[in-house]
């Protein structure tokens, strides 16, 4: 059947008359939550309460930022750029995958993961390492069935990690690591649903933990580089914030800046080279991650006068505790972003996708020698 472009016309006009209306609702909401950032920026202790509150009572899944335990920093802090490192190991990793298919010719599993390493100061080029996995026959079923896109991603996190780990143990310190996408390992609501599928995402934490405490024993400024984030974790809290006492409850449902992205507020307060503050994670994930280890978070914008670029950046504990270390990665990643000019992006981790890239004929001549 092919497409009724009477319907699709009718329903374009319609969203163009609501364009006007729209748009002055969310530069509404978004002037609302600058506000909020700059009304609460120091009330650490009642933000912390009020979200608790919250949390054992209404909402056991609310997911949003909070101030962080230890020296914490104005929501609306803005920090400059540190100077950049006289001398300094950088460590970038990416992977890719090829996922199960069950209606090829051959059904297997394979993850490739590129890191590079970089010592700034030195005359060394940079270092290319490559690490492939086959997973085939049994190894594709698990207790739960046949591996899943979401296990095999877990894994591939796992392995990116792993090879950092194995680079940093013989690096020249300081370094500073990181590998593109979050840091917080996905899968919560398996966990929480118990059976199989639980079992094998707190399998995966496990062994994801036992590598991040080893990024933390080599003293590590690890990290998750976020590009273009749309998460909205302190409009969260900043909506916690605004909500009535008496509509607590409430706040689940009711979402009094929706529409707005944490993009929103730190694009418009970040200058080039400026990182936000340092954001703890309420989340039911954050439970699950010992304290040295759980995640943080902020805002860092990469990008140049005129053109900002916005990143989330996510640590683990240690780093977030370690002014050096934090000074390190922030330097570092502002940096390695400038290198490639308009595309503002660190370019270790362009680097390491090109080297972790499966091609189409590669996937192929696996398929063959299989």
């Amino acid at each position: 059947m092919s497409l009724d472009f009477q319907q699709v016309r009718e329903q374009i006009r319609a969203l163009g008359e609501n364009v006007t209306r729209q748009s002055q609702g969310i530069n509404e909401r978004r002037l609302k939550a600058e506000r909020l950032l700059a009304e609460k920026a120091d009330a650490f202790d009642w933000l912390r309460q009020r979200v608790r509150k919250v949390v054992e009572f209404y909402d056991p899944n609310l997911r949003c930022a909070l101030p962080r335990q230890e020296n914490p920093e104005p929501l609306d802090g803005r920090f400059p750029l540190p100077p950049a490192p006289e001398k300094a190991t950088i460590l970038a990793a990416d992977g890719s995958q090829i996922s199960p298919d069950r209606h090829s010719e051959v059904n297997y599993c394979l993850i490739n993961v590129g890191a590079i390493q970089m010592t700034l100061g030195g005359n060394e080029a940079p270092k290319v390492t490559v690490s492939s996995k086959l997973i085939f026959g049994d190894e594709l079923i698990t207790p739960a069935g046949l591996r899943t896109e979401q296990q095999l991603a877990l894994e591939r996190d796992f392995y990116e990690r792993s090879l950092l780990v194995g680079l940093a143990e013989t690096a020249p310190a300081p370094i500073a690591s990181f590998t593109d996408g979050p840091m917080e390992l996905w899968g919560t609501m398996d966990s929480a649903q118990g059976g199989a599928q639980g079992d094998a995402y707190q399998a995966s934490l496990e062994r994801y933990q036992e590598v991040l405490e080893r990024l933390r024993q080599l003293n590590v400024a690890a990290a998750g580089y976020v590009d273009k984030p749309a998460a909205n974790l302190v409009v969260r809290l900043l909506e916690v914030a605004d909500a009535p006492e008496e509509r607590l409850a409430d706040v689940k449902h009711e979402l009094s800046l929706l529409g707005v992205t944490d993009r929103h507020l730190f694009n418009k307060t970040l200058r080039p080279g400026e990182r936000s503050a340092v954001f703890a994670i309420q989340s039911r994930s954050a439970l699950q991650y010992r304290p040295e280890l759980k995640i943080h978070f902020f805002y860092l914008n990469v990008g140049s006068e005129g053109r900002p670029w916005l990143a989330r950046v996510e640590i683990p504990a240690w780093v977030a505790r370690n002014a050096a270390l934090l000074d390190l990665l922030h330097s570092v990643l502002v940096q390695q972003a400038r290198i490639l000019g308009a595309r503002a992006y660190p370019y270790l981790l362009h680097r390491a996708h090109e080297a972790a890239v499966v091609s189409f004929e590669e996937k192929n001549q696996v398929t063959q020698m299989i």
